[in-house]
């Protein structure tokens, strides 16, 4: 749980201490927050998609734990610039000291995002009276958590986006689980017995990935033997088996859950006060941990520009072996893949249990999907994006026009509402109510806009390779995640619109969507010659910093990428106009048996059919006249 960056020097044991303990209020009253806002979004019951009245008494916890999270976070801050300059609490409150602190270095940078993030959930909770604000609020402050994560390159070996994925999960899958406990405990026996059977699912997969991702986190700091004879090897072991004794409580959990009309609620609430006690030493104990250095071999390997920027060595010269067999994990988004796929598996098995079949094809389709982007980001396509252009135009093509095929012809949003739980009252809409309820929002409708969508899709490109953008976001693990989801999201969008099998909020004409597609071929073309055409580097000197012996020329590099985008660009594009054809085609054909089953309905019945009935106002007309 190293929320922030160690390696920063301990001013004194005063600030050290005080540095601890900011840190884990900071931490619990985060984790409070998210777990308040679960219960008021999925826990407890709601009416038609407004919080009841639990829910809204919930809003004063939220608002309360969000208060100390903004108190904490600020706190954290001054014991920070007080380790980092080896000075007093006085020292670091200097204004202009803080202000820089805070604007010009990274560390905090995020740590002012997180401070802002906290402030705005404050405000904003009692304000909430719907489970979709809850869920809003909920989504903020997951950012705001991991956002210090993404400043660590914790890893003494490089593997960065192991290190920083796997904290993401492991923070994220903690604020799930510890948060919901807190929030559990804070209910009345009601309410509780009304949470508890869904937060214990949710409970044993975020305790699944707080296990998995906190072990390839010590992994990757912990990689040599002499770092397990130090203090802090004993304190994460330490923390390592309270997790383990936390599994165990979880096991009774469920255990006493599933006996459903025999439930020992007394001793269910007893076991769930005792989880609580272990779950705040562990956090103590976590806290400690990221306040202090993690161990480093005595012999320091000599500087590599490659681990210390991209964070991997680089892989040499690029070949067909190495692009199929290199893989270096980006432990954030194989993380949310694997969340996918588990899904969907799920959802297939449900339908397959209720005697309902789901197309081999769609799910063959999101596979494949699944794996393109796995390709292009932990993959040897995704290793070498990071020390050339051309394999890095390679990659976002397969990221936003590869890929996001697969998934939209997997037809996840049509799984999901044939699968996801309704109400549990009458009065109760349901998880399948909620995304129900987002397909039809403003939001949604305005995002599928053709128009929007293309300039998500298209208008982004602009703005990301022709300003400083580009340059900025290779430079750090946050700026790369960002662009590939957004790559990903975007071509999700662009091809759920045009040939989305999935439900959407407003039913596009396929001739729009063959003008949409023939623009959209356009402006990437005219994207591509820009970037053949350039003159300057657009990195910002980031593919010079990697000292890559085996590239050459980094402008002919440059250009190469904008060849290769432009030929990879068209391909998807044809293929997409062809299969709106076909669908433009099966849909007239359906038309057309409609009318003539409705045609043959009438004869049945005697009566006349639509052409008759336009033929007898016609002549209706012509008698007037």
């Amino acid at each position: 749980m190293r929320l922030l960056a160690a390696g920063v020097a301990t001013a004194n044991p005063l600030v050290d201490s005080l540095s601890t303990v900011s840190r884990f209020i900071s931490i619990t009253a985060s984790f409070a927050t998210v777990g308040a806002l679960l219960s008021m979004g999925f826990l407890l019951f709601e009416k038609q998609g407004s919080l009841g009245a639990t829910g809204l008494r919930l809003r004063a916890v939220v608002s309360t734990s969000a208060a100390a999270w903004f108190i904490s976070s600020s706190a954290l801050a001054v014991t920070t610039v007080a380790n980092i300059l080896g000075t007093s609490l006085s020292g670091a409150l200097d204004i202009n000291t803080l202000k820089s602190f805070l604007t010009q270095v990274t560390l905090g940078q995020y740590m002012f995002f997180q401070t802002l993030i906290s402030l705005f959930v404050c405000i904003l909770a009692f304000t909430v009276k719907k489970t979709g604000g809850a869920i809003a609020l909920l989504i903020i402050s997951i950012i705001g958590i991991i956002a210090p994560v993404f400043q660590s390159h914790s890893a003494s070996s490089g593997s960065h986006a192991l290190a920083i994925g796997s904290l993401a999960i492991h923070v994220i899958a903690l604020a799930f689980w510890v948060g919901g406990i807190i929030a559990i405990s804070l209910l009345d026996k009601e309410d509780r017995s009304v949470a508890l059977p869904r937060f214990s699912v949710l409970a044993l997969w975020a305790a699944i990935a707080t296990v998995i991702s906190g072990s390839a986190n010590a992994w990757t700091r912990m990689n040599f033997a002499a770092a397990w004879e130090t203090g802090y090897a004993t304190v994460l072991i330490t923390k390592i088996l309270l997790t383990a004794i936390l599994l165990y409580f979880g096991y009774e959990n469920r255990k006493n859950l599933a006996r459903k009309s025999s439930i020992d609620f007394k001793a269910l609430t007893q076991l769930i006060f005792a989880e609580v006690v272990v779950m705040i030493t562990a956090i103590v104990l976590g806290s400690w941990l990221s306040s202090h250095q993690s161990p480093e071999p005595t012999m320091q390997p000599a500087f590599d520009a490659a681990v210390a920027i991209a964070g991997v060595k680089n892989p040499g010269p690029p070949n067909l072996w190495k692009l199929l067999t290199i893989y270096d994990a980006d432990a954030f988004i194989l993380g949310a893949m694997i969340v996918a796929v588990a899904l969907y598996i799920k959802g297939v098995r449900v339908l397959g249990k209720r005697g309902d079949s789901w197309p081999v094809g769609r799910t063959v389709a999101f596979a494949l999907g699944i794996a393109a982007i796995d390709f292009a980001t932990s993959g040897g396509l995704g290793v070498y994006a990071k020390f050339s252009f051309e394999y890095h135009m390679i990659a976002h093509m397969v990221l936003g026009m590869i890929a996001p095929i697969g998934i939209v012809l997997g037809a996840p949003i049509t799984l999901a509402l044939r699968t996801l739980p309704i109400g549990r009252n009458p009065e109760e809409r349901g998880v399948r109510g909620t995304l129900i309820s987002l397909l039809h929002s403003k939001v949604t409708s305005i995002v599928t806009n053709p128009v929007v969508v293309l300039a998500i899709f298209d208008g982004s490109l602009f703005v990301l390779y022709f300003t400083s953008l580009f340059g900025g976001m290779m430079q750090s693990h946050a700026g790369h995640l960002f662009m590939n989801v957004h790559f990903i999201l975007a071509g999700i969008l662009f091809f759920h619109v045009i040939i989305g099998v999935d439900p959407n909020p407003r039913k596009v004409p396929h001739i729009v969507r063959i003008v949409i597609l023939f623009a959209a071929m356009s402006i990437h073309a005219f994207f591509s010659i820009a970037l053949i055409s350039t003159s300057t580097l657009l990195d910002q000197g980031y593919y010079k910093s990697l000292e890559n012996p085996w590239l050459g020329d980094l402008l002919a590099d440059q250009h190469a990428g904008g060849s290769i985008g432009w030929a990879m660009g068209e391909i998807p594009i044809l293929l997409a106009l062809v299969a709106t054809f076909i669908q433009w085609m099966r849909d007239d054909s359906r038309e057309a048996k409609r009318i003539d089953r409705n045609e043959a309905r009438l004869a049945a019945m005697g009566q006349p059919d639509e052409l008759a009935e336009y033929n007898l106002y016609l002549s209706k007309l012509n008698k007037r006249d």
